[in-house]
């Protein structure tokens, strides 16, 4: 993972200085600069160290907020209730589409390593009987810092101790060694982005090859996990059929399709600002050039017609594959969308929320 090798300076807040994730942090990146931070003085006057895209500061941060939030839908478009395990914002790899650079001005890497906080305010929420489903790869990729913080490793321990809990865990790298700690397999999603090799080799930065992303979700279903695949953004591009009917011709060579939990599909979106940082800093990036219109969430999203084709041609190829229909899932698309590809809505499926949660439970196969 030749991106940890650009975190240069790592700046530590005062109050969690002897928590373990510092502790494994300076113990891993040891020619790194570090710096610690009293509650006077202000980390945005150290942004400005971030503008070079060849090297990284890491933040290592007393969180203040809640740890555990909702998946940000709107209400005109179909959210699956996904619950954001939040432990860090930003990413290192570099995806030229990520709508995290239109979200977060700056590019700290953010790790909230205050984990007595989190485990504390986990605790009383999945005390409840109450069936949780979350997921730590919303505002950074899950396992891009592992390395360094074996941030998960703490997570599937605490996780033992709560059944009712069912932790995503999403990627583009190809990194495994959380998997000893994992006490439930069945409690488990390890889950992948997955794109075009080419839209891989020209956008997806320091991501893991395809063929590496699937060798390593074959080897987690050789140890007793179900997966999750996430084709999240589709783009589109001359070509794209024959892109993606590779991809999905690779997914049979490694994946045994009945040890997939879900699927999902999702066209490249963004707010309008992310179409002009994306434009500024990657011309070459041809598949913002397409015909795109503001979505109902003020959303840049392609024409309704072109998401249609693409989704169709992909749903039919995986069902080919083996995929069952009732596993693939659209991320953030009207009723509409879905009974023009699905013929139903996710009302039929008891609500997509509900559809996903009994699906990562098992009870769906």
């Amino acid at each position: 993972m030749s991106y940890l090798s650009k975190i240069k300076k790592v700046i530590i807040d005062e109050e969690i200085k002897d928590s373990i994730v510092v502790k494994r942090v300076k113990e891993a990146l040891f020619d790194a600069e570090f710096l610690f931070l009293d509650s006077n003085v202000d980390v945005k006057k150290l942004q400005t160290e971030t503008d070079s895209f060849e090297t990284f500061v890491l933040y290592l941060k007393k969180y203040k907020g809640r740890f555990l939030k909702r998946c940000p839908g709107t209400k005109n478009y179909n959210c699956c209730g996904y619950l954001i395990l939040h432990t860090g914002e930003g990413c290192p790899i570099g995806c030229v589409y990520c709508i995290l650079q239109a979200y977060f001005k700056d590019r700290l890497l953010k790790v909230w390593a205050n984990q007595e906080d989190l485990f504390d305010e986990l605790s009383v929420l999945f005390k409840n009987k109450k069936r949780f489903r979350i997921g730590t790869g919303e505002f950074i990729d899950s396992l891009a810092l592992e390395p360094i913080t074996h941030y998960h490793k703490d997570i599937l321990e605490f996780l033992k101790d709560f059944p009712n809990v069912c932790l995503e865990i999403k990627t583009k790298t190809n990194d495994l060694s959380w998997i000893s700690s994992v006490y439930r397999t069945d409690r488990v999603l390890p889950a992948w982005s997955l794109n075009t090799k080419d839209v891989q080799k020209r956008f997806e930065g320091l991501s893991a090859s395809i063929e590496e992303r699937l060798k390593a979700a074959s080897l987690c279903q050789e140890s007793g996990f179900r997966i999750c695949l996430h084709f999240d953004p589709i783009l589109m591009f001359s070509g794209w059929e024959k892109g993606y009917g590779e991809v999905i011709e690779m997914i049979a060579d490694y994946i045994d399709p009945e040890r997939i939990a879900y699927v999902s599909l999702g066209s490249f979106r963004g707010m309008p600002e992310l179409f002009k940082i994306i434009e500024k800093n990657h011309p070459d990036a041809d598949f913002i050039y397409q015909e795109f219109v503001i979505g109902l969430d003020g959303k840049m999203r392609l024409l309704r017609p072109l998401r249609i084709k693409q989704f169709r041609f992909l749903l039919e190829h995986l069902c080919k594959i083996g995929i069952k229909k009732h596993k693939v899932y659209f991320c953030m698309e009207s009723d509409e969308v879905w009974n023009a590809v699905f013929g139903y809505t996710p009302k039929d499926l008891g609500g997509l929320s509900k559809h996903l949660l009994n699906i990562a439970f098992g009870e769906i196969n």
